[in-house]
């Protein structure tokens, strides 16, 4: 297979998370909140699976005239926060005013944040919380708190996106991958079985949940706080 057809394929694969995005909406818009975060659990793997795929078919060099990294931004924006922040807001659990101030926040600083220039570190992690919120969402619904826990989650996370803290990115930052990849690959099995469950799963999913999202938002700041050494992170590079 021709070098540029391998590299088109790709981001023909990465296309597909906007089909996702769509089935997902749909159930949304019926209020199967299950099926609509199956939908987006698929999207999730998609944009785990496409960045290692571009990378190792040289996207950039053989399939020049589509733009992998805004067809990527066009997805995530979908699927990490548009339909998380419709999801919170019409499952009736951010009642009233503060359904209102959750998907003007979500929405409004996500859209900033994905513009930013400064978004990625030198060691391919974020800076800042990467709007993240389906992975948000996805817990609230399988953890279920009080309206006020969720409102203080929503502000503290859209606060964190304009902080000089640091996020991994599992597949991309190299220190500590060993076992944040499969970290990450623990709580996508978790999240999928929440969602086919339609969040009435067992004790232990529930906090394997909350268990895997504290070290996947903590492990990059726990790195910033104790550096590595620079010859270790060199030979890692």
């Amino acid at each position: 297979m021709k070098p540029s057809l391998k590299a088109y394929s790709v981001h023909l694969f990465t296309a597909t998370g906007a089909v996702f995005a769509m089935l997902a909406l749909l159930d949304a818009a019926k209020g199967d909140w299950a099926m609509m975060f199956l939908w987006l659990v698929v999207a999730f793997i998609v944009d785990g699976i496409d960045g290692p795929l571009a990378r190792r078919y040289h996207v950039r060099e053989h399939a020049k005239t589509i733009d992998g990294v805004l067809l990527d931004l066009i997805i995530d924006y979908l699927t990490y926060v548009f339909i998380p922040a419709f999801a919170l807001f019409q499952s009736g659990l951010l009642p009233g005013w503060t359904g209102w101030i959750a998907i003007i926040v979500i929405t409004f600083t996500s859209v900033l944040y994905f513009a930013d220039s400064r978004m990625k570190t030198a060691d391919n992690s974020f800076q800042g919380f990467p709007a993240c919120w389906n992975m948000a969402a996805v817990v609230i619904f399988a953890t279920q708190p009080g309206f006020w826990v969720i409102l203080a989650i929503v502000v503290f996370l859209a606060v964190a996106m304009f902080t000089p803290l640091k996020f991994i990115h599992p597949v991309r930052t190299s220190r500590w991958r060993n076992l944040s990849l499969p970290i990450a690959f623990i709580w996508t099995g978790l999240a999928g079985w929440a969602a086919w469950t339609e969040f009435a799963q067992p004790q232990f999913v529930t906090w394997g949940l909350i268990v895997t999202s504290l070290y996947l938002v903590s492990v990059g700041i726990i790195q910033q706080i104790f550096p590595a050494r620079l010859g270790r992170l060199s030979r890692l590079h």
